[in-house]
């Protein structure tokens, strides 16, 4: 008899837009994932976005679980992703049992499907947090893509539902399974360069934009439930998404659906940051920040920055654009250098680069596929490399570091209580009012 919680379509749906808070819930393993009748311990999952990402990262897990269900609000792209899994599961046999995928339009209704074990989210960020917490209390396991929530205050909650409900959830920073970006953590942890005196990060920026004539919203697109929880604004194809094919979004460059380089990228980066430091489950004490801001225009988000953060141990972390420090993360000693961004590795003293990291030392979690981490995970319940905690810690420092930007002041950060003590201006500025019926249980 399986243990995972069955929801109703109608029960589910039943609850409303609202989101409810979490109550007291014991850890659900999928019986078929365990049971002695399960069809080549296949996971099934759903994915909720199959846009530039999604339809990615999709195709990704296709051919490692079967995928049952897809949905987006978009309908010609559910469409096109239907097909591309049929299409390939066309090709080969899929699991026993598997009876096709099936398209939607709401991710209340994939997710109140009791055939789906784990769920892709791959959404703008303003849709984020809602259907990862749902998930959780469905009993479905997490895949999200970064960052892990627009806001603060929806990263704490998405955290401890994850927790509560005892889900496996890994977040999009893929950069955890490149050995790459974990050797050079490792040499940064066991002391290869020495004392750590400083990191260096740098991102690219996005342009600002100009502005454009508001439209009617195509007839595939469900508006609507495209902005969900964020404000309502008159659709313009420029600050959401392509009509056609599946170029880079303009909600990408949209405050209202994301805060920009500083979390697309720096959750990334910020991520291998604080891996290199051992403060995956902390963040820093100090916070100041400059950017530049569009006057006008569709696009919202900063332009060039730079923020300077102070962490607990006394390390000064210093996160820019590319015009000021180069693309990836440099962490540097007293001995030397590592750095480190995708696809290079580079050390001062090159030699470094032969280092062997012993039993005794410092080994961080390996993994060298971040899908295939991920299915694994779900079947044996260990933590992903990329699990919940680091990811809300990582996006956590980028949303800081935008707060910063805005209030053009030092920020004090207490990492513990994950406050601005004594900073009501500051401390409201970690949450943002949803619009109804969308809410934050």
């Amino acid at each position: 008899m399986s243990t995972k919680q069955t929801v109703s379509r109608r029960g589910f749906l039943g609850r409303g837009a609202a989101v409810v808070g979490a109550g007291v819930f014991p850890t659900i393993i999928p019986a078929r994932v365990l049971g002695a009748d399960a069809p080549s311990n296949r996971i099934t999952l759903g994915c909720i976005g199959v846009g530039r990402m999604g339809s990615g990262d999709m195709r990704s897990f296709m051919n490692l679980a079967d995928v049952l269900a897809v949905c987006d609000v978009d309908s010609k792209r559910a469409a096109n992703a239907k097909s591309t899994i049929e299409k390939n599961y066309a090709s080969r046999t899929p699991s026993a049992g598997y009876k096709g995928c099936q398209a939607y339009g709401d991710f209340r209704e994939l997710l109140a499907r009791d055939d789906i074990d784990a769920v892709l989210v791959c959404t703008p960020d303003q849709w984020h947090a809602l259907p990862a917490i749902e998930a959780a209390k469905a009993g479905k396991d997490i895949f999200i893509q970064k960052p892990l929530t627009l806001t603060h205050a929806e990263g704490v909650v998405l955290r401890d539902t994850v927790r509560r409900y005892g889900r496996v959830l890994q977040v999009g920073s893929q950069q955890r399974s490149d050995s790459r970006f974990r050797f050079g953590c490792e040499l940064v942890r066991n002391g290869r360069i020495g004392e750590l005196k400083s990191v260096k990060v740098g991102v690219g920026k996005d342009p600002f934009g100009k502005n454009y004539a508001p439209t009617e919203p195509p007839k595939e697109l469900d508006y609507d439930m495209w902005l969900g929880p964020a404000p309502y604004a008159p659709y313009i194809e420029a600050r959401v998404h392509p009509q056609n094919g599946y170029g880079r979004p303009g909600w990408l460059r949209t405050r209202d659906y994301c805060l920009g380089m500083v979390t697309g990228w720096g959750s990334h980066h910020m991520d291998i940051t604080h891996w290199g430091l051992g403060m995956e489950n902390s963040g820093p004490a100090e916070i100041q920040a400059r950017a530049e801001f569009a006057d006008d225009g569709v696009w919202t988000v900063h332009g060039a920055f730079e923020i300077n953060y102070v962490y607990p141990n006394g390390v000064p972390v210093q996160f820019t654009d590319t015009s000021k420090n180069k693309q990836g993360v440099v962490f540097e000693g007293t001995e030397g250098w590592v750095y480190v961004r995708r696809g290079h590795i580079s050390t001062e003293p090159a030699s470094l680069l032969k280092s062997v990291i012993g039993p005794d030392e410092v080994q961080l979690y390996r993994s060298n596929s971040h899908p295939g981490n991920f299915i694994e995970c779900i079947k044996t319940r260990a933590e992903t490399v990329a699990p919940v905690g680091n990811g809300h810690r990582s996006n956590s420092a980028c949303i800081l570091g935008e707060i910063a930007m805005r209030l053009e002041r030092k920020l004090k950060w207490d990492p513990v209580t994950e406050c601005f003590p004594g900073d009501d201006e500051a401390n409201r500025m970690l949450t943002r009012p949803m619009r109804p019926p969308w809410r934050l249980g």
